[in-house]
């Protein structure tokens, strides 16, 4: 029974410390200034979700050990939201309902995200980019703005950067060594580029 109790603590701890890692590099300015993802709560959200579903994207078919990981993750997550809207100010009548929809928006993105990565990547030709992933990007992220295409396709080559360097490390090592940040640094300046 200590044991199952000391491993489930551990499991809490991990989650906390891994979805410390997602929040954090969903805070990184140049998502919103260079990239142009709109800084609302609504912004925020998305790359909470995005970056929620890279890190846990680490963690599929790693075993047991993992899953529950994972589990609890999106437990910490979910309790995230709940304190969000409190704190926003959100009716406590009106709080779960928002809560249950919040998880369902990240299960649908989750869903479509992990289909575009496979899909653009199998298409093997670099120079189209993602196009999938960039017009879901633009839908979730943008709200279907034009003007946004160059954000959106500049979101869509960080994911996929990070989906292929998150395959040989874990999330919060991917964040703590600051790799997060050199690939967003490298997406902006050739956005940057691009533009000029």
């Amino acid at each position: 029974m200590l044991r199952w109790l000391r491993q489930r603590a551990e499991t809490s701890r991990k989650a906390e410390e891994l979805y410390g890692s997602v929040v954090a590099a969903a805070r990184q300015p140049a998502f919103y200034g260079a990239l142009g993802v709109p800084d609302t709560p609504e912004g925020r959200f998305e790359l909470v979700a995005l970056h929620l579903f890279l890190a846990l994207e680490g963690l599929r078919g790693r075993g047991a050990a993992a899953e529950g990981l994972a589990r609890r993750t999106i437990e910490t997550f979910v309790i995230d939201m709940d304190d969000c809207m409190r704190e926003m100010g959100v009716g406590d009548l009106t709080v779960p309902k928002k809560v249950k929809r919040a998880a369902a928006a990240f299960y649908e993105r989750a869903s479509v995200y992990r289909k575009d990565l496979i899909e653009d990547l199998a298409q093997d030709l670099p120079e189209l980019g993602a196009p999938r992933l960039s017009k879901s990007l633009r839908g979730f992220v943008f709200a279907d703005s034009v003007e946004r295409d160059d954000g959106a396709a500049g979101l869509a080559h960080y994911m996929q950067a990070a989906s292929s360097a998150l395959s040989d490390q874990a999330f919060g090592e991917f964040v703590n060594a600051g790799m997060a940040s050199r690939l967003l640094a490298n997406v902006t300046s050739k956005r940057k580029v691009s533009i000029t």
